[in-house]
């Protein structure tokens, strides 16, 4: 089942690693069809260099295990609050990734500093508020996603393709899982530029509403040139 998306999945787990997102098994990517409202998730706890097509387990959208020997990522409620969430998006990423923690950790959004930014993030990196005693002891992952959708009111996801958890980490989509993980990669990189910027210079201003605009757009406006067309 799936077979196609297991492998994609699978490929895309392996360049956590490759990509320095991940240390050990700190990370994991789903990928969905949506035609037949499933998706294929990493299962918990296995390791990189051990992983294969074969172990990716398959969901459903209302969280049952539907194919796999294995038990799926602790993240999967998640992955599964976003899928239902976002229509748009058809993969997601989970890192712990050194820079992107550490704003998490100070509960600071990402800001828009400059023009790699503002080609992949229309605006700020959205940090979430932490959650609460009961959404934890409720269930954890699942109200994880839910307060990353809460954070979502009045974005739209496929401009900003990430964000932060409160004290926790981050979380990237795409339309596919190998740009959810693209995006993860940019989301870590801004993260690094706006930690050197802070150290250079604390108050440094955002960039201009104009530079935003124009490198935002001109990979992602309807009359986008960047690139060789389709």
């Amino acid at each position: 089942m799936l077979e196609q998306l297991k492998e994609d999945v699978c490929k895309a787990n392996l360049q956590l690693p490759k990509y320095e997102l991940v240390t050990f098994t700190w990370g994991n990517v789903s990928g969905i069809d949506r035609e037949k409202g499933l998706f294929v998730i990493k299962p918990s706890g296995v390791s990189y260099e051990e992983l294969k097509p074969e172990h990716m387990v398959v969901m459903d959208l209302e969280g049952n295990k539907v194919e796999g020997d294995l038990n799926p990522s602790t993240d999967t409620a998640t992955h599964l609050e976003l899928y239902k969430a976002f229509p748009e998006i058809g993969g997601v990423v989970h890192t712990h990734s050194t820079f992107a923690v550490g704003w998490a950790q100070a509960g600071c959004d990402i800001p828009l500093k400059g023009t790699t930014h503002a080609d992949y993030f229309y605006g700020d990196i959205p940090c979430t508020r932490n959650l609460t005693p009961e959404e934890v002891e409720e269930g954890y992952e699942k109200n994880t996603g839910k307060v990353i959708i809460e954070a979502f009111e009045g974005l739209d996801p496929v401009y900003v393709p990430g964000v932060i958890c409160r004290n926790h980490g981050p979380f990237a989509w795409g339309k596919d899982c190998f740009q959810a993980v693209y995006h993860a990669k940019v989301l870590e990189e801004v993260a690094k530029m706006d930690f050197i910027t802070k150290l250079i210079k604390a108050d440094a201003p955002n960039a201009p509403d104009h530079i935003k605009e124009k490198h935002f757009q001109r990979k992602h406006g309807p009359n986008a040139y960047y690139g060789q067309g389709k």
